[in-house]
């Protein structure tokens, strides 16, 4: 599975680790991405989204409802 998430789009950056001496070698910043079940009430089912922290709480701030909606917006299949 792919480490983005389903509402916000968040995706890993890369980036450089430096270590003391200043050699460079590359890393990945992963967002932080978590599984959770929210039962949606318009179809009368759960649904399992893949969401960032971030997108946990959007979803706590608009409803499950809107939040499906906009990842349905996006081209995504829940």
């Amino acid at each position: 599975m792919s480490a983005h998430c389903m509402l916000t789009g968040a995706r890993p950056g890369f980036g450089n680790r430096v270590s003391h001496s200043h050699r460079r070698t590359s890393r990945r910043f992963d967002p932080n991405i978590q599984a959770k079940r929210y039962w949606l009430p318009g179809e009368g089912r759960y649904v399992r989204l893949r969401l960032s922290a971030k997108g946990i709480k959007t979803v706590d701030t608009i409803g499950v409802e809107a939040a499906v909606a906009r990842i349905r917006a996006r081209g995504v299949r829940i």
